[in-house]
């Protein structure tokens, strides 16, 4: 087994290959967990982010093949040094503009697309380690990282749910509403933070706010939720 590892660890046409196959499993497997969400960067974009940083680190070791055995003598007699490593560090920095497209701020003062930019730039991370020849890294960090997509949410919400802050995004007709909502809330004893007001919500003509409170131990948030609601004007109403 050993020698087997060993033999895939070189620079041959064997190694090329099977890199590049994990490297595609490994970015769709990610991928197709942000595909069922309808997230921006799903199955494809994953596969080919991985990919093309294993290409990177796989070009890097090409380069240092290239320098130290058919190019040695040329670049003794020159005394030219060449960093090939940087390929590596190079993919780390220009993978945050895809990133960054997939991170907006909606009207609804709600932050998208941090895990899927996250998601991106471990999965670039994953392709170098893969290209490198570094297997066993690379299959750990697979299943960490689909426990991280496929399991940890549910433990998120858990925890998120017993949370005594919430953040509550709501439209009302008027804005004589505000006051009402505000004394809704601290009926229940919760303290409010803030309250940022949008005088016209962003697809609709209705004014809307996010609410910043932290609840008392006796309500939970879907009965804040619902207690909102029953206010008069509210026309939309969700956590953020």
């Amino acid at each position: 087994m050993g020698e087997l590892m060993n033999y895939l660890r070189e620079f041959n046409f064997a190694s090329v290959f099977l890199r590049l196959v994990l490297a595609m499993v490994f970015g769709g497997m990610l991928g197709i967990e942000r595909a069922k969400k309808r997230r921006a960067a799903g199955f494809r974009t994953y596969m080919f982010v991985c990919m093309g940083a294993t290409l990177a680190m796989m070009l890097g070791q090409y380069e240092t093949e290239l320098l130290t055995a058919m190019w040695a003598n040329s670049i003794e007699a020159v005394g030219n040094k060449v960093d090939v490593v940087r390929f590596g560090a190079q993919v780390i920095n220009g993978i945050g503009f895809l990133g960054a497209g997939t991170v907006i701020v909606t009207g609804r003062q709600e932050v998208k697309g941090l895990t899927t930019a996250a998601g991106l730039w471990a999965s670039a991370c994953a392709g170098l380690a893969i290209g490198a020849g570094f297997y066993e890294c690379a299959l750990v960090a697979l299943l960490l990282m689909w426990m991280s997509i496929k399991i940890f949410p549910y433990i998120e919400t858990v925890i998120v749910e017993r949370a005594r802050n919430m953040n509550i995004y709501v439209e009302f007709s008027d804005m004589s509403a505000v006051g009402e909502i505000i004394s809704c809330i601290k009926g229940t004893g919760a303290n409010i933070f803030e309250v940022d007001i949008n005088k016209t919500a962003h697809h609709t003509l209705n004014p809307g706010a996010v609410f910043s409170i932290r609840l008392e131990k006796n309500i939970s948030h879907a009965e804040m939720l619902a207690r909102i609601s029953n206010v008069e004007g509210v026309t939309t109403i969700n956590e953020t």
